[in-house]
């Protein structure tokens, strides 16, 4: 997993509350375990005139003008700039992997569904909680300023604005770590690689039988 430190990125606005997992990875793509490749798929059924499919190339499909991840001034952004209640519905790991893959590194929420939160942090992104009237600050001035740009600094756990104003924000102190040293679940246990090499090795020279690869036949 990327370490997450500081981030200046373009914001792009979603301005909608309540919305869940099938919003922004449909059903029909969670066949894949890969992690990757999800990114031409978010928000799909907002973000094309058309069904989408599994595999399918999206380049040729039809877009929805008015959707904004279509729209040449949020091309490239890292920052979601979203509402309250993100990412409920069903429990879907898939919804980070999208958001990611797409390239968003950082959401800014009023509040988001508690295992979206959790996977969103496994995952590499930082989901930050902010207050109503600081969403609605962002969301007039993203949405009037074209090429708006946020500063987001985990150390410090501050939103810096482009005037300068800044937005503290609280996070859990083992997912900051996790987040700052880049440690997902594979990577806290790969901490421990010596110590699970001297266990596995002791486990072997006394229970040699739970490794036998099974007797010849004769």
């Amino acid at each position: 997993m990327e370490k997450f430190v500081r981030l200046e990125g373009l914001v792009a606005p979603l301005d909608r509350a309540n919305v869940d997992t099938d919003a922004i990875i449909p059903k029909q793509f969670l066949k894949s375990i890969k992690r990757s490749g999800f990114g031409p798929n978010l928000f799909d059924e907002w973000r094309y005139m058309d069904m989408g499919q599994p595999g399918e190339d999206c380049t040729g499909r039809p877009r929805n003008p008015d959707f904004f991840l279509n729209q040449p001034r949020y091309q490239g952004a890292q920052i979601l700039l979203t509402r309250k209640n993100f990412g409920c519905g069903s429990s879907r790991e898939h919804a980070p992997w999208a958001l990611l893959d797409f390239g968003f590194q950082a959401i800014l929420a009023e509040s988001y569904a508690e295992i979206f939160f959790n996977n969103c942090f496994k995952n590499g992104i930082l989901p930050i909680v902010l207050p109503a009237a600081d969403i609605d600050l962002l969301m007039a001035e993203v949405q009037a300023t074209p090429g708006y740009r946020l500063v987001i600094d985990l150390e410090q756990q501050v939103v810096v604005l482009p005037a300068g104003k800044v937005l503290p924000f609280t996070v859990d102190a083992f997912r900051k770590e996790c987040l700052l040293k880049g440690w997902d679940d594979i990577g806290l246990t790969l901490r421990h690689a010596d110590k699970i090499r001297v266990f596995e090795e002791k486990r072997r020279n006394e229970q040699p039988w739970l490794f036998a690869t099974g007797a010849s036949s004769a």
